[in-house]
């Protein structure tokens, strides 16, 4: 995910690299923090992390995405300190974290609006209803060509791409869309990895898929986002709509579960207190919604 480097980084960054004074009164921390989950929230957790490293380059920090759930397993099998997702954790996995003794806060980094895209080519399309989708992505679905939904629509077999089984998105449309938690029709290409989604329906003139906004924002010149209607007109998905509630119900929140016991560790607790405190410029920075600030406070007074 490309990003704008920020002026404030680069005077850290030149200071750091010649022994000036704006870092000179920051604490010396070492150590290893390891985070993985959602890919959508993947983004945001990268940008923390490069930005963190330029005032504490000694503490090694490694972020990757397996999904949600992947992630969620890693977390309660204590291998990771920062559990990143795009969903709530499930009450299943809250019952094993506390089986396995892990205590966790639950924070609130952004909004996210789950975005519907299909190939730029795609001249018949602009919008489908909720009950639309939920028909051509429902298990068993006879929607197999664009014209099964409108005979005015080429006949033409639809490519479907998806985010994997273990994917948070993958859990919330199937929730909010089709009406099941992980049911889905079995005929699609699924992955964790978003950018091979977009390789997906970018190279297919009748592919159609879903997955974060910040990922649509990246790739605007090879996708075409199309609007969802819940009842009462189709709304697209932007920073606006996702912020205000009005793209429903694919406006969503994102999510870090932290370990308590890794709070003990101050490489830990400093660098989610850093997340805390640049995640509204850096979750806009990557394309997604910050929240409030006082969102972001109350989160703070969490961590004392």
């Amino acid at each position: 995910m490309k990003r704008n480097m920020k002026k404030t980084t680069l005077v850290l960054a030149l200071a750091a690299l010649l022994g000036l004074g704006a870092c000179s009164t920051t604490k010396k921390l070492e150590g290893n923090i390891a985070i993985d989950g959602s890919s959508t929230v993947y983004p945001v957790t990268e940008a923390v992390a490069e930005e963190f490293n330029v005032t504490y380059p000694d503490v090694k920090v490694s972020v990757g995405f397996s999904g949600t759930g992947g992630g969620m397993s890693k977390f309660i099998a204590k291998e990771i300190d920062i559990a990143d997702a795009s969903r709530k954790i499930k009450s299943s996995e809250a019952e094993a974290a506390t089986a396995a003794g892990i205590e966790f806060l639950e924070i609130k980094v952004g909004f996210d609006g789950l975005s519907v895209l299909v190939n730029p080519e795609n001249t018949w399309v602009t919008s489908l209803t909720v009950e639309q989708l939920q028909e051509m992505w429902k298990p068993g679905s006879t929607i197999m060509n664009w014209s099964d939904i409108d005979p005015t629509w080429p006949n033409e077999k639809i490519v479907f791409y998806a985010p994997g089984v273990d994917s948070g998105t993958f859990d919330y449309f199937t929730e909010e869309i089709v009406g099941e938690l992980d049911a889905m029709r079995s005929d699609y290409t699924g992955s964790e990895d978003d950018n091979v989604l977009v390789q997906g329906i970018a190279g297919d003139k009748y592919a159609i898929g879903f997955f974060g906004f910040a990922y649509y924002e990246e790739n605007k010149d090879k996708l075409k986002v199309i609007g969802v209607d819940e009842g009462e007109g189709a709304v697209v998905p932007s920073f606006e709509t996702i912020a205000d509630g009005s793209y429903s119900p694919l406006s969503r929140p994102l999510y870090i579960y932290v370990n308590k016991a890794s709070l003990e560790r101050e490489e830990v607790l400093e660098f989610v207190t850093f997340y805390l405190e640049n995640a509204k410029e850096l979750v806009a920075d990557v394309g997604y919604v910050p929240l409030p600030d006082a969102d972001y406070e109350a989160s703070l007074e969490l961590l004392k």
